[in-house]
């Protein structure tokens, strides 16, 4: 319903924006042949405004593809919440998905809707004078974090140690290593040696690997079976990501719990995955389902189900969503997105601690702006 009141959207912006990445980033992926090396992550921006001035960040991301379809997406949807309550996240995530129903309700379609709905809980929150966190109810002041950035399948082992070394000195609290290369005894020897390595500093570091879909069902088992006395804390999607049923074996044959959910990009899909009890570690990812509404959604389901909660990426935003699951979660630690923020994450004795900012506790860079490709805008400001 539309709003006579403050509460009502009279501005949006929509922007996309090219981050480029330092080093070509590979995992198991391109070492199968199935994708090219990553050079950078597409962000999608949405800025909201109301009558009132009440004003909301929000975003999306795609990685090799789907970054100017997203954008295009955003812009068809964007007109539809002029005029309407900002508060009414729930009706506006089902009206922008109507208005988008020819092109389905998971995928590029959701993944722009979840740039407005986190837009939308942003303003929320900033509006209430709260932290996202404070607003959803948190359990914790701060997630348990571990760092993926570096340790991907292009990086030599020695480099691999050292960069493990300097995320522990950061106060990272885990490490996870790519697996799924072709060369399976090459994946043990790594994991073995940073293993190794982050028991000779004595930190207590938490180690986990990710084969990042690239088994099939015997040599995820072998696999599996040859990290069980590695003492990790999941191995990530050793598997296809719609493989239930695999998934789900190996996570009954197995003590070391499976880990997977990023890639899905709709809570039905999460369901499916939770009713096959594919995993004991569901990782989704907000802006992929569709922004803060349908993760929310996933999360009550992952509860109910017993299920540990370990969300993908996109740590300026899952730091909250986080501290709001009942048990504690481990939260992904990325630095490629921040040059777009003017603000940090602070990492302190292996946690990250949820920003006291109001709304995500976020601001766009100038750097940001500066790799802005274009952007369109609906309405006026007021």
């Amino acid at each position: 319903m539309s709003s006579p009141t403050s509460d009502a959207i009279r501005w949006v912006r929509v922007s996309t924006c090219h981050l480029p990445l330092a080093t070509p980033i590979s995992d198991a992926k391109v070492l199968t042949g199935r994708q090219k090396p990553m050079t950078e992550v597409v962000m999608l921006f949405t800025e909201v405004e109301t009558a009132g001035g009440h004003q909301g960040l929000g975003f999306s991301y795609s990685k090799r593809a789907g970054g100017p379809g997203q954008f295009e997406h955003a812009k068809e949807l964007a007109p539809a919440l002029l005029g309407e309550d900002a508060s009414d996240t729930g009706r506006l995530w089902t009206q922008l998905c109507w208005a988008g129903a020819s092109v389905g309700r998971s995928g590029l379609a959701t993944q722009a809707i979840g740039a407005f709905d986190v837009a939308l809980w942003d303003l929320k929150a900033r509006r209430a004078g709260l932290s996202l966190a404070k607003l959803l109810g948190a359990y914790r002041d701060s997630v348990k974090c571990y760092n993926t950035s570096g340790g991907f399948l292009h990086t030599p082992l020695e480099q691999l140690l050292v960069n493990a070394q300097a995320s522990v000195e950061r106060g990272i609290g885990g490490i996870k290593l790519k697996v799924g290369q072709p060369d399976r005894a090459a994946d043990l020897k790594r994991v073995q040696a940073v293993r190794e390595h982050l028991d000779q500093l004595g930190k207590g570091t938490a180690l986990m690997v990710d084969a990042n879909q690239q088994w099939d069902r015997p040599t995820a088992q072998r696999m599996c079976r040859a990290f069980e006395d590695l003492g990790l804390v999941w191995i990530e999607e050793p598997l296809d990501a719609y493989d239930h049923e695999g998934h789900a074996a190996l996570a009954a044959a197995f003590a070391t719990p499976i880990a997977t959910g990023e890639m899905l990009t709709s809570a039905a899909e999460h369901a499916d995955l939770i009713r096959h009890r594919a995993c004991d570690w569901l990782m989704p990812d907000a802006p992929r389902v569709g922004g803060v509404t349908p993760f929310l959604k996933v999360a009550a389901q992952a509860e109910a189900a017993g299920l540990m909660l370990a969300p993908h990426f996109a740590m300026e935003l899952h730091v909250h969503l986080g501290a709001a699951y009942p048990s504690e979660t481990w939260v992904e630690h990325f630095d490629w997105l921040e040059p777009l923020f003017n603000e940090r994450l602070e990492i302190r004795d292996g946690r990250m601690l949820v920003p006291t900012r109001p709304g995500l506790g976020f601001t766009l860079s100038e750097q940001a702006r500066h790799w802005t490709r274009a952007s369109a805008e609906f309405g006026e400001r007021p």
